[in-house]
């Protein structure tokens, strides 16, 4: 007899390493049934988030009998960066939604236990959910995903030899199988690009905080967007936007930046008289390239059939109108796509 009906273990898995496997061993020896809410998933790969959903859900399910892999679920979990309430409901929809499907006792409430480590990230998910019971486990040998992610993509040689005492074997043969793909290429580039850009900084007496501005420019249902044209985020779409200069004003850098990347033909006037609002976007997560502060101008446009005409210049390799309706977060730079969605007031 299980003490609890399901236990519910959050956490990212970027990789899946033996202190995650304690904690899932643990949690089924607790319940019947053990959920796994897969965190910031529907993301592009990037030095933080290297493997999707689907790929980390694989490495988990590698790592288990084909006995525990039954009592387990798994879900994707996306980030909602500037709306904790949100994320909030997101779990207890997305964990009421598997309880109601998959448990059938008659006249008694299923016992739900919240599972993860004292002192990490899941530490704090644990205060969040009163109405569940919690289990706080010590973090196996401390763990830290960070540094294996910085080992496993820079190493030059025998990287996985000194990742297996800290990976489940199953884990460490499909990375070795993950080294020859095209996306540990992709994020094995950005990260040297971040390195050399952060090397640039150290001789700060402290650590650099950067400030950029960004416009959500929005006009008929659709959403001004630039492709990079380089890291990080090349080929990424991205909010026209860069780097506040030191002798101007936040607006002043935010309508730079937009013309010297889509060659918007709007008056300057009329871009000004339809700023609706902005906000500062300030995620610690939010840039790999360091503490980056953004300040986002909400454009409103007036309604027209025929939109302006833009075109790639300067950072920009393309310039487009976006559907809002087709927008994808799998193809958006950093929290580009949480900007627009917040200012959009569909969060």
């Amino acid at each position: 007899m299980k003490t609890y009906d399901f236990t519910v273990f959050i956490g990212r898995f970027q990789p899946f390493h033996m202190g995650h496997l304690k904690v899932v061993q643990e949690g089924l020896k607790q319940a019947d049934t053990l959920i796994i809410l897969i965190g910031s998933a529907w993301q592009p790969r990037n030095p933080r988030n290297p493997w999707t959903h689907q790929e980390r859900e694989e490495m988990i399910r590698s790592c288990l009998s084909e006995e525990d892999n039954a009592r387990l679920l798994c879900l994707p979990l996306m980030d909602v960066p500037y709306n904790d309430e949100i994320w909030v409901r997101n779990v207890q929809s997305t964990v009421n939604g598997l309880v109601t499907a998959h448990y059938s006792t008659p006249h008694k409430p299923a016992s739900i236990a919240l599972i993860g480590h004292q002192k990490d990230e899941t530490g704090f998910y644990l205060s969040l959910f009163p109405q569940w019971h919690n289990i706080s486990l010590e973090n196996y040998q401390a763990i830290s995903a960070t540094p294996l992610r910085e080992l496993y993509f820079l190493a030059e040689s025998d990287h996985l030899k000194q990742l297996q005492t800290l990976l489940p074997t199953h884990v460490t043969h499909y990375l070795s199988s993950f080294i020859n793909t095209d996306g540990f290429k992709q994020v094995q580039q950005e990260i040297i690009f971040v390195n050399k850009y952060k090397q640039a900084w150290q001789a700060a007496p402290y650590a650099p905080t950067f400030v950029t501005v960004d416009s959500v420019v929005v006009q008929s249902g659709h959403v001004l967007l630039i492709q990079r044209k380089a890291n990080p985020g090349k080929g990424l779409w991205a909010l026209p936007g860069g780097f506040l200069d030191q002798n101007e004003r936040l607006v002043d850098a935010c309508l730079r930046e937009l013309r010297e990347e889509t060659k918007l033909k709007v008056p300057t006037p009329v871009l000004k008289g339809s700023i609706k609002r902005s906000q500062v976007y300030d995620d610690p997560h939010r840039s790999a390239r360091g503490r980056t502060l953004t300040h986002a101008f909400y454009i409103e446009l007036e309604p027209s059939s025929q939109l302006p005409k833009v075109k790639g210049s300067d950072d920009a390799k393309h310039a487009k109108w976006m559907p809002l309706s087709e927008l994808n977060p799998q193809d958006m730079f950093e929290d580009h796509y949480f900007i627009i969605q917040d200012l959009l007031g569909a969060v």
